[in-house]
């Protein structure tokens, strides 16, 4: 655990990691915690029911569950996939395919039968777990995944072709010793969301957990803390909601609370938090935008949290300053990837929070910029993000893809695809991704930077920036904006809000043209899809 200092250079000092050769996720993340009553799950469902299940019922239950597995055929090495929202289910899949010594593969619900068919072909999944929806996408898709032989089903009306997930328990021993793995043993599949050309599979390995928790401790201001309880709208198939929210809390013994929200609700999500009294939660920016909508939210709903992290997008100055108003805390960002995650953050208790900046390095972990020959760049200097290896949080490899495996390192610096640069204290700058970035007259233009000033203008609640052509200029920035209720499109306002990014950027950064939209494409992570506004663009010019 890190421990907690004044500053954020002694923080950084004092830590040193302590990875064992022998480590399973499921063991430290639950069974370490069964003697006693401990409280770890809290699941609302769809109904309104609420469940509660100590760490000692998840033990029991993933046993049994690993046990069920196991008598058919499912072992160390084989891919599981987890095809389940935010329920007791997911984390039981997850637990007892760690026992195994088995991989698990991460599904999100609302993917549909081809992104589906494409992550269990090329993952090579021989057991698929999911509810009924899930069963119904996968059942025309079996002849092209000739290795799927077992599908369990979460429903309590199994359909046939499918074990009864529940049912399989009942029958199983409630006894399983967990299979003796290395911590550099793989554990974990998880897709990129595929910003950039088709999903990549970033294996990870048991230790994964041990090298995600600095990253969750320091963003949430020396996480755990007495009465801390947890809870994300992230979905946990994404290592937002996996790895930077579940696990995690499991291996600190905190609970966490699950509700699948069927569309994410700005006004329930603040009534969640009151009603169970979360104190730690991961808001990803998109999720943030849509509260700050919300009027006086205190006026309605008693909640008390304690912290507050994001990542995926900037956060910048305003939606810094509404957390300090409205949610009573310093919005600590954090960044990483699906490859690499967790590596940068901002910790208010300990370093000053600026707006607009990731933070700096989380302790344990050595970030750069570098440039294309993997030098370190000096403050000021715009290159490429870059972690060094080994780094215990570091993915094994990208699955069944050698060569990108290989693109993905330069020396011993694992490089990340975005544009950043570094502060004179340390702090990293995030500019763009590599293929985000506008070049305009000669300017090297970072959509982030336009976008956060964009959203200071009170009538703008989301943006997002691309390159578009241009005859005199090769390129122009562009700007598709969301627009705040009771905000009225024209070319009045188009003006007002060149104007004001103008003034507050510099000439050549401000939006040529801007397009208002009622609604912005996004991964399913919650991330802005620039390609497909870039695409489309083209597919308009051409």
């Amino acid at each position: 655990m890190l421990k907690k200092a004044g500053t954020y250079q002694e923080v950084y000092d004092s830590f040193s990691w302590s990875i064992p050769l022998r480590y399973n996720i499921a063991v430290d993340a639950c069974d370490r915690w069964a003697a006693s009553d401990r409280l770890a799950l809290i699941y609302l469902d769809e109904t309104g029911q609420v469940k509660r299940y100590s760490f000692a019922d998840l033990k029991e239950l993933s046993n049994r569950l690993a046990n069920a597995l196991a008598a058919q055929n499912i072992g160390q090495g084989d891919r599981v996939g987890i095809l389940l929202p935010q329920c007791p289910e997911t984390g039981l899949a997850h637990l007892a395919a760690y026992k195994l010594g088995a991989i698990a593969v991460p599904l999100f619900t609302l993917f549909g039968p081809e992104a589906l068919e494409y992550r269990l072909a090329d993952s090579g999944a021989k057991a698929l777990i999911c509810d009924a929806a899930g069963l119904e996408k996968v059942a025309n898709l079996r002849a092209g995944l000739p290795e799927l032989k077992t599908l369990v089903c979460c429903q309590d009306q199994t359909p046939a072709g499918a074990l009864d997930f529940w049912e399989m328990l009942r029958q199983a021993s409630p006894e399983f010793t967990p299979t003796d793995t290395s911590a550099e043993d793989p554990a974990l599949i998880i897709y990129t969301s595929g910003t950039t050309g088709p999903p990549k599979g970033a294996l990870h390995a048991q230790r994964t957990l041990l090298g995600h928790m600095p990253g969750v401790e320091f963003p949430h201001n020396f996480f755990p803390q007495p009465d801390d309880l947890f809870w994300t709208p992230a979905d946990w198939a994404w290592a937002g909601g996996l790895l930077d929210v579940l696990l995690p809390a499991w291996r600190a013994g905190v609970p966490v609370l699950a509700h699948r929200f069927k569309k994410f609700d700005p006004e329930e999500a603040f009534a969640l938090m009151a009603r169970f009294k979360v104190r730690n939660s991961f808001l990803p920016p998109t999720a943030l935008k849509m509260m700050r909508q919300v009027p006086d939210p205190a006026s309605r709903h008693d909640f008390k949290l304690r912290s507050v992290g994001s990542g995926g997008e900037t956060l910048g100055e305003e939606l810094l300053d509404w957390g300090r108003e409205v949610l009573g805390l310093s919005i600590n960002e954090f960044y990483g990837q699906t490859e690499v995650n967790l590596v940068v953050a901002t910790c208010a208790q300990c370093m000053e929070v600026k707006p607009g900046s990731m933070g700096r390095a989380v302790p344990g972990h050595v970030v750069e910029v570098v440039d294309s020959e993997g030098n370190v760049l000096p403050p000021g200097q715009e290159g490429e993000v870059a972690i060094q290896a080994p780094d215990p949080v570091m993915f094994l490899k990208y699955w069944n893809k050698p060569q990108a495996t290989e693109d993905k390192y330069l020396g011993d610096w694992c490089l990340t695809g975005d544009q950043a640069k570094k502060d004179e204290d340390g702090y990293l700058w995030f500019v763009g991704r590599n293929d985000d970035l506008i070049t305009s007259s000669g300017y090297r233009i970072g959509p982030a930077e336009v976008e956060d000033c964009l959203i200071k203008h009170p009538a703008v609640a989301m943006a997002a920036v691309i390159g578009a052509p241009d005859e005199i200029r090769g390129t122009i920035v562009k700007a598709f904006l969301v627009l705040n209720p009771g905000a009225e499109a024209g070319q009045a306002l188009l003006t007002d809000i060149q104007g004001f990014v103008k003034t507050r950027l510099s000439p050549h950064e401000y939006p040529r043209a801007i397009e208002f939209v009622e609604s912005l494409p996004l991964t399913a992570t919650g991330k802005i899809r620039r390609k497909d506004l870039r695409e489309a663009e083209e597919a308009r010019t051409s």
